[in-house]
């Protein structure tokens, strides 16, 4: 992502080494089954495909890592592995911004589409991605092996730029 994008107090930027611990720890705190922090590591150190970012809320004298999101480019499909946002900052437009500015750098990078799995019983997940034009594609039965519970998978079809970037704010 060249540079940085502001939004009121949220920065949003590419994750890096330093961020890893708190990456982790948001994982922590919002899933089931987080990512190891050596998961993180890797999609930011190894994976040339991976698209790392975080969001930062900037406060007057400090800033606090508050949401992260790792996006797989895989051909043409941008393929959400993981979006995460601290629960005290949830519903504030920072894991709209953080997934609509990632599509976008997705597009830029030559996808056309995007894809994820959603726990079935993660309903405010699922309605933010119907707010983007995701729709249920399938279902991966018995996928998410902490509770066995089924994953919603969605797709987005086509990737459109000037929708992504009204949802991040600055369409």
């Amino acid at each position: 992502m060249p540079g940085e994008v502001q939004s009121s107090q949220i920065v949003i930027r590419s994750m890096t080494l330093a961020d890893i611990s708190a990456v982790a720890a948001i994982d922590r705190v919002c899933f089931p089954t987080p990512w190891p922090k050596e998961a993180f590591l890797y999609e930011l150190t190894q994976r040339l495909d991976s698209l790392c970012r975080v969001a930062e809320w900037a406060g007057p004298n400090e800033r606090i890592l508050v949401g992260t999101i790792v996006v797989w480019l895989v051909g043409d499909i941008a393929h959400i592995a993981t979006l995460a946002i601290e629960p005290g900052f949830r519903r504030k437009g920072i894991g709209q911004a953080l997934l609509a500015l990632t599509l976008i750098e997705s597009m830029a990078r030559g996808a056309h589409r995007a894809l994820l799995e959603v726990r079935e019983s993660n309903v405010s997940a699922q309605r933010l991605y119907r707010k983007f034009g995701f729709r249920e594609a399938g279902r991966k039965p018995d996928y998410y092996q902490d509770t066995h519970e089924d994953a919603v998978v969605m797709t987005l079809l086509p990737l459109a730029r000037e929708s992504l970037a009204e949802l991040a704010g600055y369409g």
